[in-house]
């Protein structure tokens, strides 16, 4: 299949197994949850009765003295005391194997291309590190929420970027699901395309 090229009139020859793929919405939705599940921290941690200082004696005696029985003062009742159910630090990353990520990828670039979201150009670059340089460069597209998808690091791009909201930078080997899905459009370089094609092929 062939892709047209931005601001051209030459078209991009692609591969129909990566660029055309049968969209697959389960198997996208478990590998975008997995990814997003693995960014997590996973370092909340809360003390137990048995954890928290102080508590050793017992602070009155069981019967006799009117009183509710009490075994520590660090009973999850007091003021001060351990948590009932106290939280502990855990991983929540999720196993997806290569196979299943790269048929997601595949399944997002596809449906991006049917839908007219998936954007080609020639080459994508700034000469200097100014969000207004790149402003003026995306409104050639028309599109405000855009990921722009290099095949090498270019740092003035990166820069250039960095203060808008909306836009977002990276190469194809930080390419990924979320970000796939997160902005209304997706504008890759004709070099970027290649390598992706090539990785997922």
């Amino acid at each position: 299949m062939d892709i047209q090229m931005q601001q051209s009139n030459t078209k991009l020859a692609v591969a129909d197994s990566v660029f055309g793929a049968e969209y697959n919405e389960a198997l996208i939705h478990q590998v975008v949850t997995a990814y997003m599940n693995g960014g997590r921290a996973g370092t909340k941690a809360q003390k137990t009765k048995g954890e928290v200082s102080g508590g050793g004696k017992k602070p009155w005696k069981q019967k006799g003295t009117g009183q509710a029985r009490a075994g520590s003062i660090r009973s999850p009742l007091w003021r001060g005391g351990g948590k009932t159910f106290a939280a502990v630090p855990r991983d929540f990353s999720q196993k997806v194997n290569k196979k299943m990520y790269r048929g997601a990828i595949r399944s997002i670039v596809s449906e991006l291309n049917r839908q007219g979201h998936l954007l080609v150009a020639e080459n994508f670059t700034v000469d200097a590190a100014k969000t207004k340089s790149l402003v003026e460069k995306l409104g050639q597209y028309g599109a405000n929420d855009i990921l722009v998808v290099t095949g090498e690091v270019d740092k003035n791009l990166y820069l250039s970027a960095r203060n808008l909201p909306h836009v977002a930078v990276c190469d194809v080997e930080a390419l990924n699901p979320v970000a796939l899905l997160r902005h209304q459009k997706v504008l890759m370089t004709a070099d970027a395309v290649k390598k992706l094609e090539a990785w997922l092929s």
